[in-house]
């Protein structure tokens, strides 16, 4: 059976049983149909759970399964009556109609429901998307009205963003077909890459957002003085659009264990992890949380102990290594590269 037949003979259990196993109440919870919901935003503290960390060797381009292990793993713990909770990623419509597929694990490892996980969900990259792409308007309309800020068109940094691999619009030219534009070299990132994206799932609640928001850096001025969003007195709008976005998403895996899935910056341009909200919350309702890192120790893992454990305020009480024989073919030899003490007889 594929992953989708697979998932679609599965009966999953009404969101509000899930939610049931956390100790949350159906106030708690602002449903988005029968399989997914979003949690009310409250201050569920750091929490007192333990938190388990997945990540891998260096991968294949295939991947090695750090999400299949963290969603086998959180099964495993709940069957043996572990009050257990999963803490992932959404996915980027990029990977998911690219090579590497979409990123709900698989078999009976999988979170579900993944056709509306993989796809559009409850909407939070086309919020991150927008907010991007508002700093980016009023970005270029302050230059339009007069560029009060002084801010040298050739030093813009702020790329705009969708979730889609496109490749026609990483380098273009906007601002053409107008008497009135104003012409400039400009690109598009991909949602999980933009600054947005990374300071979303850094914040630990609204206000901290818009801390951070403030604080983004889009360009500089004639004189080289950096220019925020701050200084375009724009971040409270951009985070009135992310605020039904900053609440958790919690759906379930096949086997009945609560899964929070939110935010997903790429690793190799920031952290790689799923937001710390999610995390807290999952670590304020159960008694081990399974987490994981995007790519593998030597990115995913080394960000999320130096920049998500520092704002997050703690770190990790175990980390599972996945290795396979063809990721250490791949970068080396089984013999040459192993993963214990590299043996002088072999």
């Amino acid at each position: 059976m594929t992953d989708i037949e697979i998932a679609q003979a599965h009966t999953a259990a009404p969101i509000e049983d899930i939610a049931a196993k956390l100790g949350l109440s159906v106030d708690e919870l602002e449903m988005y149909g029968r399989g997914k919901a979003k949690i009310s935003p409250r201050s569920p503290g750091k929490g007192s759970g333990k938190l388990v960390l997945v990540t891998a060797i260096n991968p294949t381009p295939a991947g090695e399964g750090k999400t299949t292990v963290s969603i086998g793993l959180a099964d495993a713990l709940s069957i043996r009556g572990r009050r257990t909770a999963l803490a992932l990623r959404e996915p980027s419509l990029g990977p998911v109609f690219g090579l590497k597929g979409g990123a709900t694990g698989g078999g009976y490892a999988q979170v579900v429901p993944m056709e509306d996980i993989n796809l559009h969900f409850t909407g939070d990259f086309a919020a991150i998307t927008a907010a991007n792409n508002l700093i980016a308007a009023m970005l270029d309309n302050s230059i339009f009205q007069g560029n009060p800020l002084g801010i040298d068109p050739q030093s813009i940094t702020w790329r705009r963003c969708l979730d889609m691999n496109d490749r026609q619009l990483r380098h273009i030219v906007s601002g053409l077909g107008s008497r009135d534009g104003v012409p400039r070299e400009d690109g598009f990132e991909i949602t999980p890459a933009s600054e947005v994206m990374a300071v979303f799932c850094l914040a630990s609640g609204i206000e901290d957002l818009k801390a951070r928001l403030s604080r983004l850096v889009l360009a500089r001025t004639y004189d080289k003085k950096p220019v925020t969003l701050k200084d375009l007195n724009g971040t409270g709008a951009v985070a009135a659009l992310l605020r039904d976005a900053l609440k958790p998403n919690l759906v379930q895996s096949l086997g009945g264990t609560p899964a929070i899935v939110h935010g997903g910056p790429f690793a190799n341009i920031a952290h790689g992890c799923n937001s710390v909200i999610a995390t807290q919350a999952a670590l304020a309702h159960s008694d081990i949380t399974v987490t994981e890192a995007g790519f593998g120790a030597d990115l995913g893992a080394e960000k999320f102990i130096d920049i998500k454990c520092r704002a997050l305020g703690r770190f990790p009480d175990a980390v599972v290594l996945v290795s396979s024989v063809r990721a250490l073919k791949s970068h080396g030899g089984v013999r040459k590269e192993n993963l214990g003490k590299e043996d002088p007889e072999a």
